[in-house]
């Protein structure tokens, strides 16, 4: 088995073994006025649960998608039927599953797995869908004890900027890159950090096509081309911690492992009138 992604076709073999768990996270910013939750019971993946990136995340940060505590996220885990034991392959409709990838590895469970090409990928290959609110999961024990060193605050950050080493790569869009459209947040705008070099995540996962993730060595090629010196350390950025999570799954595909993700990410740094920003 890969150790990062699964195939539709593999996940319709097992969708009745009782040690694979499926989640759903889709999730979208404020501005899209879109609800996962309803979209989830509009249709899903046969026996999937809804993995609620909101209610796992840190409510009580004045910033958005923050990890929680060890605990929120092994009752969040658990609520779900995953024990210590259990198979997770995640899916969503857009860019949220390498976060949620993401957050399991940080709370020390290794036995996760993306579904490549996400749930548009599932519908335009005919996988059987269901709709409805997810059923029950049976109760389970999950042990979440957070690991170190994949986490950057925004201490670390500022000092890459001044000293040039680790790399920061931002993930979002150009136009919010630049600032030419607002963060997607209310209140927060757009712009980035300087030095930050801009590697938009659907290079990572092109929406054109079956939304698979490119292969790593093309991931490599486009990082290189665009500035990213791999030879340093690299710090992981975006709106929220979400797409930056798609190029640390990448970067985790090519075998690097000096890679932190910068937790706050632009609706931290945005808000923060004491942190330098760059529009063009």
């Amino acid at each position: 088995m890969d150790a990062f992604l699964v195939e539709p076709q593999w996940l319709q073999d097992r969708l009745d073994d009782p040690g694979i768990v499926v989640i759903d996270c889709s999730w979208y910013i404020p501005e899209a006025g879109k609800s996962a939750r309803a979209e989830f019971a509009d249709g899903h993946i046969p026996g999937a649960r809804f993995f609620d990136l909101d209610e796992a995340s840190d409510k009580d940060s004045p910033y958005v998608n923050m990890l929680p505590s060890a605990e929120r996220f092994a009752a969040v885990a658990a609520a779900l039927g995953i024990g210590d034991d259990t198979l997770v392959v995640i899916y969503d409709s857009s860019y949220v599953s390498a976060r949620v990838w993401w957050m399991f590895r940080h709370f020390g469970h290794d036995k996760v797995r993306v579904l490549n090409g996400g749930w548009k990928r599932w519908k335009a290959e005919n996988g059987p869908v269901e709709t409805g609110e997810a059923k029950s999961a049976p109760p389970a024990k999950f042990t979440a004890r957070a690991i170190s060193g994949d986490v950057a605050d925004w201490h670390e950050v500022k000092a890459a900027i001044m000293d040039g080493s680790p790399a920061i790569v931002d993930a979002r869009t150009k136009e919010r890159f630049t600032g030419e459209l607002p963060s997607g947040y209310p209140g927060v705008a757009g712009g980035h950090m300087p030095g930050a070099i801009n590697v938009p995540w659907g290079r990572m996962i092109p929406q054109s096509g079956d939304f698979t993730f490119i292969a790593p060595d093309k991931a490599e090629a486009i990082l290189t081309e665009s500035g990213v010196d791999l030879s340093k350390p690299v710090i992981a950025t975006c709106g929220s911690g979400v797409t930056a999570a798609i190029l640390a799954f990448q970067l985790a595909r090519m075998g690097k492992t000096d890679v932190t993700l910068y937790d706050g990410s632009w609706h931290e740094w945005g808000q923060r009138t004491d942190l330098p920003k760059e529009s063009v």
